[in-house]
């Protein structure tokens, strides 16, 4: 099991959010989400968008803290990556 969070950098609402991938499978991802109280209205379609306040207790879950790269060259070489003229 990997599920992966990176640096909270995207401004909105307000806050600043990070990004919770799973390198595995969306089954595993969508599992681990549920378990720590994401809504599923976060869900973007290969990733949750999850606020800064909620990073220490995704990590002390279980997810591993990865910079944006990391994040994405993990995500893509997972097969899972949706690209960005495929989310129209």
């Amino acid at each position: 099991m990997t599920v992966l969070v990176d640096d909270p950098l995207w401004p909105a609402h307000g806050r600043l959010w990070a990004h919770l991938v799973s390198d595995e499978s969306l089954d595993e991802l969508h599992t681990f989400a549920l378990r720590h109280d994401l809504p599923p209205r976060a869900f973007d379609r290969d990733h949750y968008d999850v606020p800064e306040e909620s990073i220490p207790r995704l990590i002390a879950g279980g997810a591993q803290h990865v910079g944006g790269k990391e994040l994405v060259r993990r995500l893509i070489a997972s097969g899972l990556r949706i690209p960005a003229r495929d989310r129209r």
